[in-house]
């Protein structure tokens, strides 16, 4: 079970716009080197370092020692503790296809302002 100081550190974590870039690149990208990770930003190593500290606190990134590296990786396991909190089977269900709408919808907006 999650608790409430535990979803607080998930959300706070989600906050930032830089903190969901490096979960996104991890997911395409699993046991993503710190200094691989780095260069996709344009801010300092340390920086860096101070957003993955959060994610590791929340939960949601562990690393694990390659020699003189840190590979990382994605834990999905938070997010999905916070939306079976809310969502019952049946509510999920029909809240992934009503989101699966909402993509073709924005797709099909997007190719009719610019059909090529």
């Amino acid at each position: 079970m999650i608790t409430d100081q535990d979803m607080s550190a998930v959300f706070h974590a989600l906050a930032h716009e830089s903190r969901r870039q490096i979960l996104d690149i991890l997911k395409a990208n699993p046991g993503c080197p710190v200094g691989e990770l780095a260069k996709h930003f344009d801010v300092s190593r340390i920086a860096v370092m101070n957003h993955l500290a959060v994610l590791e606190k929340a939960g949601l990134v562990v690393s694990e020692k390659d020699g003189r590296s840190r590979r990382l990786y994605i834990n999905a396991a938070p997010i999905q503790m916070i939306q079976d909190r809310w969502m019952s089977a049946y509510s999920s269900q029909f809240a992934s296809r009503v989101t699966g709408l909402k993509y073709a919808a924005e797709a099909a907006a997007r190719q009719k302002e610019d059909p090529q």
